[in-house]
Parts: C-alpha cells; sequence; structure tokens
C-alpha cells in the first residue's frame, strides 16, 4: 500500500455500518472478589446499548484469571445476553502442547455457543509466517467461526504483532472471520485493511487503537477495551457515521479525549482508569480491579471527571465532585 497520506484518506468510508464488539471489564469487590452483580450489569448495559459483548479479553484481566473462573465468566455472560458473544481462548503459556490448551479453552467457549478470539502464545513469537500461519491453523480446527488476535507488547508480554508475510496467511485461514489488531499504529492497520482488500474482502479487521478510534471511518471494525468505559456513547457515534451525520466528528473527538486519557503509558493500567471512569459514572461502586493488575494514581479522578463532563454523563457535577472525585484525592 502507498504510504502517502492521500493514499489513507482515500480509504474514508462515511456512512457505512460498523461490527461493534466491546471487551468488558471484569470488576471486582474491594476484597478483591470477582463482583459477579456489577459484571451481570455491565454485559446487560453493553447489549442494550447495541454492541456485541467480549470476555476474558485484556480489559477482562483474561491473562490473571485461572481456567474455572474464566469458564465462570462465560456462564454469567451466556446467561446474561444468550449465545451471540466473543471470548478470549488462552493456552497455559508454559504448555508443551500448546494445541491441545488451545483446544481446552476453545472447547469450554464453544459450550456456551460463543466464538473463540484466539489470544496469542509466547511461543509464537520465534516462529516463521508460515510456520505461525500453521499453528494457527491446527488451533482453529475446532471452531467454525474464530477472531484472530495480534496484541502489542505494550499491552502485555504475550503479544506480538505480525509481520505482513504471517497477515497474509493468517487471513487464508477459512475459520477467521476476521482479527483483532492492536499495534496502536495508524500506518500498520491501513496495511492490514489494503491486505484484506485485497485478498478477501469479507475479513474484517478489527481496530484495538484505543488512541484512534476513528479507524472505523477507513474500513476498520472495532473490538476495543475504550467502549466498555461508555458502550451507550460508542454505540451513538456509532449510529451517527452509519446516517452520515456530522455528530460522528464530536462524539468520536470527545471519546478519543477519554481514549487518550485511559490509555496512556503506562497501557495495562487502563484497566484501572476503566473502573474509576464507570464508578464516577455511576455504574460501579467502587473501582476496585484484579488485585495484581496495574493501577492508575486517584488524582486520574480529576482528568476522567473532564472527560465524563465532555461526554455528558454527569448530571450533577457539584455533587459527583464532592462524592466520587474529591474523597479520593487526599
Amino acid at each position: 500500500m502507498s504510504d502517502t497520506l492521500t493514499s489513507a484518506l482515500r480509504r474514508a468510508r462515511p456512512g457505512r455500518r460498523l461490527h461493534g464488539i466491546s471487551a468488558v471489564l471484569l470488576p471486582f469487590t474491594p476484597d478483591g472478589a470477582i463482583d459477579w452483580r456489577s459484571l451481570e450489569q455491565l454485559l446487560a448495559n453493553t447489549r442494550a446499548a447495541g454492541l456485541d459483548v467480549a470476555v476474558n479479553m485484556d480489559t477482562g484481566f483474561g491473562d490473571l484469571l485461572t481456567p474455572p473462573q474464566r469458564e465462570q465468566v462465560l456462564d454469567c455472560t451466556r446467561a446474561v445476553v444468550g449465545t451471540t458473544f466473543y471470548a478470549g481462548a488462552y493456552p497455559d503459556q508454559s504448555a508443551a502442547d500448546p494445541v491441545a490448551s488451545y483446544h481446552a479453552s476453545i472447547a469450554a467457549i464453544l459450550a456456551r455457543e460463543a466464538i473463540p478470539v484466539i489470544v496469542q502464545w509466547r511461543g509464537m513469537h520465534a516462529l516463521a509466517a508460515a510456520e505461525k500461519a500453521a499453528l494457527y491453523r491446527r488451533i482453529c480446527a475446532l471452531a467454525e467461526r474464530a477472531v484472530g488476535f495480534e496484541l502489542g507488547p505494550m499491552f502485555a508480554p504475550h503479544g506480538e504483532i505480525w509481520d505482513d508475510a504471517t497477515f497474509e496467511r493468517i487471513v487464508e485461514i477459512p475459520q477467521l472471520i476476521g482479527a483483532k489488531h492492536s499495534s496502536l499504529d495508524r500506518a500498520t492497520e491501513l496495511g492490514r485493511l489494503a491486505a484484506r482488500d485485497r485478498l478477501r474482502p469479507d475479513f474484517r479487521v478489527y481496530t484495538g487503537n484505543d488512541l484512534a478510534i476513528d479507524m472505523v471511518l477507513y474500513g476498520s471494525d472495532y473490538l476495543l477495551g475504550l467502549s466498555a468505559f461508555a458502550p451507550e456513547e460508542f454505540a451513538g457515534r456509532d449510529r451517527a457515521l452509519a446516517d452520515d451525520d456530522t455528530s460522528f466528528l464530536s462524539r468520536n473527538d470527545a471519546l478519543q479525549h477519554l481514549g487518550n486519557v485511559g490509555f496512556r503509558a503506562p497501557v495495562p493500567a487502563y484497566k484501572h482508569s476503566a473502573a474509576m471512569f464507570l464508578h464516577l459514572t455511576g455504574k460501579l461502586g467502587s473501582d476496585s480491579i484484579h488485585p495484581r493488575a496495574a493501577r492508575r494514581p486517584q488524582s486520574d479522578r480529576i482528568l476522567l471527571f473532564d472527560c465524563a463532563v465532555r461526554l455528558g454523563l454527569v448530571g450533577d457535577v457539584e455533587r459527583t465532585l464532592a462524592e466520587r472525585v474529591e474523597p479520593f484525592l487526599s
């Protein structure tokens, strides 16, 4: 693909209908237990907004959960949203037989009639393109439909951004209906879209670029952690794009402001940003997250409060400041 700005801008596709998938935050209680009731509410809110849900992803602390905990999350999601949802498929990172480990995780997802998202295994990093694609073919053999996932290492150490040759081979795997791309780099994602258009136009590139959520203008769909902060606002933005409504621009700008705050370095701490934002906006009773997860300073509430006001999510500004911001700053 040409790397000129003109070539990139020519990809803009206003009026398109998106497939939006939100990687739902897994909430916790202050004592470190999974907050199942709050998870149910977040799932219901996301589905009611019109987005599909994904669980056991990075946003759901999937790499920090035990296999039984991930299965509990699957059961909870199945009970709330039914059969159309997506879920991270994890191998044991130290497994001698990674395919068998993947298949155990995928089997649990398929048993709930969900679609697996293939989370990367560290052992893949050293493989050449043909070897890596062959491994993905073996992993995907168990499922009729699955989604690939290339995750930048700034999110997690098991992540890797594929080279172009690997991506082109991944696109050829028939069970893969798309791939989430989380390099946080526009140029790389534009290259993915160009390759997709050339090789398999029905293959979906799901942007995971929380720092450039307008990639949906250029042909990406999305599977984002940022949408977990405010799924209703994402759904409203998506409708504006489909309707060729210029309010898409201001809606996207406000959401991107939130993304820039929540996903600044260190990137993994965005999950605490999400919990604080959901607490600020009354969607969670606390900002508790997995005990081993990275955290932000409580002073971030000031920035997140500004984001919430800009999005119109704060009804009583003074009361929210008094109850959900100021007490945490001492």
